[in-house]
């Protein structure tokens, strides 16, 4: 295609940077630059991240044929051209950015803090680091006019045990005219604290990034960081991990559906779906020592092998997920009282779920068919058969439709890896670097949301100098506040739940 030949096309032209691996990686021009915006305003490329180091602001792109590429430009007088000024996806990317590496984009729309409440000890900490000398300000949230129209604040704090994160609705009556979200209040400086460390520390900071997905986050480190040493890992090990990122994804997974019918007044179908997710997390602690398997999957392969009574324990979760989902499923579709809650409500156009790229169950269920598995795609599932389910319907009841499919899908995955499981050892130790030089690698693996990134540099020693992590909530969050739209204010607990993004993830 066209414009997977001019992204080829501005790599060629640029500064190539061998010692990033596996993807191809460049040093690029204003002009370059310019390109490679135009090709994300023109929906011919996917934003796939965004972040600054050394000097250079890097982007992370996945071109028409879903080969990923990083153009990195230097930021001069520590600016550069803004992403966001012609790319929606990347503001919040970009306003981050600002606040963390101290590199301003010249021309992006919204210019206020995001991540930085005022706390901080440092300003741009990944950046100069200098003390902070101004007082907190206040957040300006975005006016709306209108004849009526009143706001409700909601957070940070919830009534729940809940993430916090502020929501600031703009009503006329019931109907939601604006949602705008304040996040930020979860940072805990991961990357500041991973720049130094160790790989071993490195790897427990990234299975904390987001503890529902700590399988999905070590496992893109792990790769990421194999990748920069050139590192092989054992084949049980391979396939052990994608059993333990299934298994992730079935916990979360059944535990959505019936947190979104628990918002939809339906507790029976709530406890019954709980109930499933803890026979997957006792399982998981039963073979893996861990009901969230944290600290598993490590650099090189895995911290322990599968017990010897592991693959029977996993078949007979199958077995029974298999025996008691499908009721649970059919009790979903044929209530009235939850279809009439769920079916049109907090709709997300298919357009815009293309243009900010929303991976996982808020862009299939917005016709967008993008699996990391598949695309670039990883080892062992480019040898295991399974589907994506796509909707189009982009409502709350499409959106758990994409789950309840991929559980289906989950469990025919399991079920095949423990009848393929190789053995063999489950760990290679990282041989100390045969090089002198910086090396730098980047992974995309399918975490139960959507696409988690994980960009490492790594020194001459091994360790790690820097890490950037993009959960796939930065690109769900914008789009929540475009499918509330128009709902009633009651609508959207179950919204919020049915996108179910991470506060932490997001906010590093």
């Amino acid at each position: 295609m066209a414009a997977t030949k001019i992204l080829r096309d501005i790599l060629a032209e640029g500064q190539a940077r061998p010692a990033h691996r596996p993807w191809p990686c460049a040093a690029v021009g204003g002009e370059a630059w310019e390109q490679a915006i135009s090709l994300l305003q023109e929906e011919q490329c996917t934003l796939l991240g965004l972040w600054g180091d050394q000097g250079m602001v890097h982007l992370a792109l996945l071109d028409a044929d879903g080969k990923p590429a990083i153009l990195s430009h230097p930021c001069e007088g520590n600016r550069y051209p803004s992403v966001g000024s012609r790319h929606g996806a990347a503001i919040r990317l970009e306003r981050a950015v600002r606040e963390l590496s101290g590199f301003e984009p010249e021309g992006l729309p919204d210019w206020r803090d995001w991540l930085d409440h005022g706390t901080w000890p440092l300003q741009c900490p990944l950046g100069p680091a200098e003390p902070v000398s101004a007082a907190p300000k206040t957040y300006p949230f975005l006016p709306a006019e209108g004849e009526s129209l009143h706001q409700i604040p909601v957070g940070p704090v919830h009534a729940g045990i809940i993430e916090p994160g502020h929501f600031r609705f703009t009503a006329g009556g019931e109907t939601i005219v604006r949602l705008e979200e304040r996040l930020g209040y979860t940072h805990k400086g991961i990357e500041s604290l991973m720049a130094g460390a160790t790989v071993e520390r490195a790897a427990v900071l990234a299975g904390r990034a987001s503890g529902d997905s700590t399988v999905a986050y070590a496992l893109a480190f792990a790769r990421a960081v194999e990748a920069a040493r050139g590192a092989e890992v054992p084949a049980r090990a391979v396939w052990l991990r994608a059993l333990m990122a299934e298994l992730e994804r079935l916990a979360n997974h059944l535990g959505d559906i019936g947190a979104i019918c628990n918002d939809a007044a339906f507790a029976m179908l709530h406890a019954q779906f709980g109930f499933l997710r803890e026979q997957v997390l006792r399982v998981a602690d039963r073979c893996f020592g861990h009901r969230l398997m944290m600290d598993r999957v490590v650099p090189g392969g895995l911290r322990d092998d599968l017990p010897e009574e592991g693959q029977g324990a996993i078949g007979g979760l199958v077995a029974e997920l298999g025996r008691r989902f499908p009721e649970l499923v059919e009790l979903y579709e044929n209530t009235a009282s939850l279809q009439d809650r769920t079916v049109g409500t907090g709709v997300l156009p298919a357009g815009l779920a293309r243009r900010f790229g929303a991976g996982g169950y808020v862009g299939r269920a917005s016709g967008r068919a993008f699996d990391a598995r598949r695309t670039p795609g990883y080892p062992p599932y480019d040898e295991l058969q399974f589907e994506v389910p796509v909707r189009e319907e982009g409502d709350v009841d499409a959106r758990v439709w994409i789950r309840i499919r991929e559980v289906e899908q989950s469990l025919a995955i399991v079920g095949q890896i423990l009848e393929r499981l190789p053995a063999g050892p489950v760990h290679t130790p990282l041989a100390a670097p045969a090089f002198a030089e910086e090396r730098a690698g980047a992974a995309l693996v399918e975490g139960f949301r959507g696409d988690v990134l994980a960009w490492v540099r790594t020194g001459a020693d091994g360790g790690i100098l820097r890490c950037h992590l993009r959960d796939p909530s930065w690109f769900q969050w914008p789009l929540l506040e475009a499918a509330v739209e128009g709902n009633i204010v009651a609508d959207f607990p179950l919204c919020n739940k049915s996108f179910n993004c991470s506060y932490s993830g997001h906010d590093l």
